[in-house]
Formats: structure tokens, C-alpha cells, sequence
């Protein structure tokens, strides 16, 4: 069924979601409507036929369309008027997901990326209302947004919602109004129904923990602030995890997109790859009707199309709305700024609009072959790590060779991580394997020797920096137990001014220097897809990784590079060790050589 059509009637039922069946309405005159299935199978349908209002109501509690039409009014963003609710394109689209889930009897799960203007939290808000109104008494629920004004508009939709209700229609003991609840300044109880509606925000996380929600309406989670007392991750794992798991339960998290590496993005990459609970579903700027403009010479206008039209008309859409799309760009000062604001995809959505240092588009490239990989434990030579499994992507082959590059990070949860990658020799270069934490420094180099033996005594690569500039004795001492527990390290070459002499010393060091020569090295690697990442953690942190004024290399402000500086640490060290056979060639040697 197409979701864009004209024939859209709500209250005849005509093109509307789920299965339904043509029946004769009891209103005297021979109406006719299309209902959902389930409204006929309910057990008080057929006394309900026997008045008009008893009639509508089992209807509203089955049919969402039909109630919004009917029984929701909403202040309409052109013209300023108050209207019934009827649902665009984009809004069907997501209420189909929505509705999938609770026809299914599954709890309902979303994570929305949204265009702006279009109605998101306007649907997802009235859907909750819905499901308040006429189908759970006390089944409360929270409105949460970055800040609380937000929250408190999102609201305002359910104020005026109650105020206009159809009292007939309404299905409780009192009229439609919010009530106070106990005094509390951010609680309503609606009248007749016991459900509570809250309303809190990001920044005032403490204020709505720990109540009884059925419901969550996440708003804005891009912008929610992330510090060391205020991580939207966590908070949101808490509303979620408290919600049960039981029919008509929702938690849904929308956003407009605010750069990637966040909450908000690293939950769509989990759940578009179907690794989390929710369905990702994202809402591009053509499926909204209003965003069309018809040009006033279509024939000039199609013969100056540069390759951004072409491809919009590629992708099916039509001149009036490519036309819309080339006005509206002339407002925004680059075409990633216009991509972030009416994102045709959700990787234009997310796209970095700072000073990056590797191509988005080949980034999103690297990023079609990443996978969630398997958990393996990791089995150190000496103490162990063992609540942090590695990830493994590809299992050792008996035959192929590998180098193992460490990042070292700090000991504490607030430092820096500690990563460990495993990269194949090939064609392209592939990451196998890989380690993350935050664990002493013995315990990471001895994680590390466990990693290069499984992996055919694999060369390591230990960057050293930290090892060797933390003024510790224990520091020189691990680097001591690498080279006494392993000896395929890879060595740099140093002079020693004191002697005078070329000497070799254990792990790569960086220094401004040597850290331009790694990046620029990953720079070709990612920009010609000449190695295969699977990791979607090592491209949230290439779309961060930037250029400074001062001609440095680093990560934004609150986020990471640790993993990406084990992609080009190894990538690096795989060009300067390169062996004189190639892959292919040892493979068939290996072959040849193995028993029969």
C-alpha cells in the first residue's frame, strides 16, 4: 500500500493500515466503512451496533487512525487553525511500525530520525495519547526532551487534546482534563482514566527517576548533554529497562541528527543493523508533502541540473520537490549544512560538518562491511581481564600473517580507552579482531601477547608513548615483561644522543611528527577503500577526528581516537614490514605443504 495517496479517508477507512473489512456503519443510511478486523472480532462489537456513540467508541479503541480523525485536535503549523488530526505520509509510515508491534501483542519499540517539520512528536505523542484514552487505565506515562520547555510544549499537544475531546466518545467517568497529581509540578493524572503523564528533561535527570512509567517518549536525544553525571546513555537504559516488557509498553527515542558518536547515533547504527530492541525507521525530507515547489520554467530549470538533481531524480522524486530542494540549499552556507537539516538518507543525516580529516562519503563506504562480530574471551599469558571479551570478526588462519597494534589508555573508566587491534595481511588489509578496556598496563601487554599467539605469534606493535613518558618504574617494567614473555615485537629505530649510536627500542612512539604520518597514511587507506573495517566504532571516530588550526591531528572535544590510531599504527607497520611474498603466494605454499 502506498502511504502518499489521495484516496486517504480516515473515517471511511480507505487506505488505512492493518487488515480490515467492509461493513455497514449503524448510522441509519446505508454508510459503509472499512474497520479494522479486530474491531469485529471484539466481543462487545455486536452490542455495539446497537448505538451510534457505543458504535464509534469500540471503534476509536481499535482504530487509531479513525480516533485522530474523530477525537484529536491539533493547531495546524500552515495556516495556525485548529484541525482533526490526519495523518501525512510520514506520519502513516511510522504508525504502521508502531501499530505492527501492538496488533502483534509485542511491547512497542522505536528509534526515529527525523526531517524536520513533519509531525514526528506530534504522532508519537497522540499515539501514547491514544493508547491512554482508550485502551489502558492507569498506564502512565513520560515525556522526556533535552530541555524541560520542550517537554513542556510536547505536552501542551495533550492540554489541547482533552480540552477539545468529543465528550460523547470519551471512555471515562469525568469529563477529558488533566488533574493535578499530589502537588507535583511536572505530573498529570487525566481525569477518569488514572493515567499519570510526566514531563522531565535531560538536564534534570534526577527529578523522574525511579517512577512507575509504562510508557517513554524520548525527545531530542541528539542534544541531550553528556557529562560525567549526566550520560544520556545510561539514563536512557534506566527509563527503558524499567518499562516492562509486556503489549502496549512503548519507549520510543527521536531525533533530529546531531553529528555522530553520541547516544542518539551509536543506538540507530545498533538497531539498524538489527543488533538492538527497536525498529529504526528515518523519515527523509521528500516523504513530506509540503516540501514541494513548482518551478517557473520547468524546462530551464531540468536543463541546468547539475549531478545533486540527477541523483535526486534517480532516486524517484519529482521536479517540484527537486526544484523545493535547490530553493531551500540557497539558504545554507555549504550543501552538508542543508544535508543535516533535509537529509535525503540517515547517513546525510549524521553527516560531520566540522573540519574532518577523512571523507564522509568513503567513511559510510568503510562502514558497509561492519558487523557486530562474536564475543571470544580473551585468555592471557598471566593475569586476565576476563570480564572484557575481545570481538572477534574472523577467526586465525593457519597460513596468513598479522600484526597487532596497541593504543594504551589509562587505567580509570574516566581515561582514555585502551584498544587493542588485530589486522590481517591481504589484498586489503582487514581488521579481524579486537579489544577495548580500561585495565592496569601488565594486564593489557599480557592481553596483547595472548592476542599476537593466537593469531600465529602475529606482530606486535605497542605504541609506547604512555609507557615510556608516565615517570614509573612499573611502565619500564611492563615493557620489560613484553620483550622477556614475546619476541616477534615490532622495534623502531632511535638515536641515542648520549652515545651517539642508532639503537632499537620496543613500540612505535608518536610524536607530532610520526602521528601526521599515521593519519595521513589512514587518510589514502580510508579515502581508496584499500582496507576492510568492521568496527562501526572505528568510523564514528574517523567522522570526528578533525584538523586543528595549529596543524595538529585530534579527536573533537568529548570524543575518542583510540581505535582509530590502532588502524593506522598497524596499517602503517603492514606497508614498512611488507614480506616478499605476497599473500596469495604463502597461502599456496602453505597448501603445498600441508599433510594429505
Amino acid at each position: 500500500m502506498s502511504l502518499r495517496r489521495t484516496d486517504y479517508d480516515p473515517v471511511a477507512g480507505v487506505g488505512c493500515l492493518g487488515p480490515r473489512v467492509k461493513v455497514k456503519t449503524p448510522f441509519g443510511r446505508g454508510d459503509e466503512a472499512f474497520v479494522p478486523e479486530a474491531m469485529v472480532r471484539d466481543p462487545q462489537y455486536g452490542e455495539a451496533r446497537r448505538s451510534m456513540a457505543a458504535w464509534k467508541r469500540l471503534r476509536c479503541r481499535h482504530d487509531f487512525e479513525y480516533w485522530c480523525a474523530t477525537c484529536a485536535t491539533i493547531r495546524d503549523k500552515t495556516s495556525g487553525r485548529d484541525v482533526r488530526f490526519i495523518l501525512n505520509a510520514p506520519q502513516r509510515r511510522v504508525a504502521a511500525v508502531l501499530e505492527a508491534d501492538r496488533t502483534a501483542g509485542r511491547p512497542i519499540r522505536m528509534i526515529l530520525l527525523k526531517a524536520r517539520q513533519w509531525g514526528g512528536s506530534t504522532l508519537v505523542q497522540l499515539y501514547m495519547a491514544w493508547i491512554q484514552s482508550c485502551r489502558r487505565t492507569n498506564w502512565h506515562s513520560l515525556i522526556c526532551a533535552h530541555v524541560k520547555d520542550t517537554s513542556s510544549v510536547i505536552r501542551g499537544m495533550y492540554t489541547k487534546l482533552l480540552a477539545d475531546y468529543p465528550p460523547e466518545l470519551w471512555e471515562g467517568d469525568e469529563r477529558p482534563e488533566f488533574k493535578s497529581f499530589e502537588r507535583a509540578q511536572n505530573v498529570r493524572v487525566i481525569a477518569g482514566r488514572g493515567c499519570r503523564v510526566s514531563i522531565g528533561s535531560a538536564e534534570r535527570q534526577e527529578a523522574i527517576r525511579g517512577s512507575d512509567y509504562a510508557m517513554a517518549h524520548l525527545s531530542e536525544t541528539a542534544f541531550w548533554p553528556d557529562t560525567p553525571t549526566r550520560s544520556p546513555a545510561d539514563f536512557i537504559r534506566a527509563v527503558s529497562g524499567a518499562i516492562a516488557l509486556v503489549a502496549d509498553s512503548l519507549v520510543v527515542i527521536e531525533s533530529t541528527a546531531n553529528g555522530v558518536g553520541n547516544f542518539f547515533h551509536a543506538e540507530w547504527i545498533r538497531c539498524k543493523e538489527g543488533r538492538g530492541d527497536k525498529h529504526a525507521v528515518f523519515v527523509s525530507w521528500h516523504e513530506i508533502e509540503i516540501y514541494r515547489l513548482d518551478p517557473p520554467d520547468a524546462a530551464a530549470f531540468v536543463a541546468a541540473w547539475g549531478e545533486s538533481e540527477r541523483a535526486l531524480w534517480d532516486l524517484g522524486l519529482c521536479v517540484d520537490q527537486i526544484y523545493w530542494y535547490a530553493v531551500k540549499r540557497r539558504e545554507y552556507s555549504s550543501p552538508h549544512r542543508m544535508m543535516a537539516e533535509f537529509p535525503t538518507t540517515d547517513t546525510e543525516a549524521f553527516i560531520n560538518t566540522g573540519s574532518g580529516v577523512f571523507p564522509n562519503e568513503a567513511v559510510e563506504r568503510l562502514r558497509a562491511a561492519c558487523e557486530a562480530g562474536a564475543s571470544v574471551p580473551v585468555e592471557p599469558f598471566g593475569k586476565s581481564d576476563r570480564s572484557t571479551p575481545m570481538r572477534r570478526w574472523r577467526a586465525p588462519e593457519p597460513w596468513r600473517r598479522y600484526v597487532v597494534a596497541v593504543d594504551v589508555g589509562g587505567r580509570s573508566a574516566k581515561s582514555d580507552w585502551s584498544v587493542i587491534a588485530v589486522v590481517a595481511r591481504g589484498e586489503l588489509p582487514e581488521v579481524v579482531a579486537q579489544w577495548r578496556g580500561h585495565v592496569d598496563h601488565d594486564i593489557l601487554a599480557d592481553t596483547a601477547i595472548a592476542m599476537a599467539r593466537q593469531y600465529n605469534d602475529a606482530l606486535l606493535a605497542i605504541e609506547s608513548n604512555t609507557l615510556e613518558c608516565e615517570a614509573a618504574d612499573s611502565n619500564l617494567f611492563v615493557l620489560a615483561r613484553i620483550a622477556a614473555r614475546y619476541k616477534n615485537l615490532y622495534r623502531r629505530h632511535s638515536y641515542d644522543a648520549a652515545t651517539r649510536e642508532l639503537t632499537t627500542r620496543i613500540g612505535f612512539h608518536t610524536n607530532r611528527a610520526t602521528k601526521a604520518m599515521l593519519v595521513n597514511t589512514l587518510i589514502g587507506y580510508v579515502r581508496d577503500g584499500a582496507y576492510i573495517e568492521h568496527d562501526s566504532d572505528a568510523c564514528n571516530e574517523m567522522v570526528t577526528y578533525e584538523a586543528r588550526s595549529n596543524g595538529s591531528f585530534g579527536a573533537k572535544r568529548g570524543y575518542h581516537d583510540d581505535i582509530l590510531m590502532t588502524r593506522a599504527i598497524a596499517l602503517h607497520i603492514l606497508e614498512e614490514t611488507a614480506p616478499a611474498l605476497t599473500p596469495a603466494e604463502e597461502r599456496r605454499i602453505w597448501d603445498e605443504s600441508a599433510p594429505r
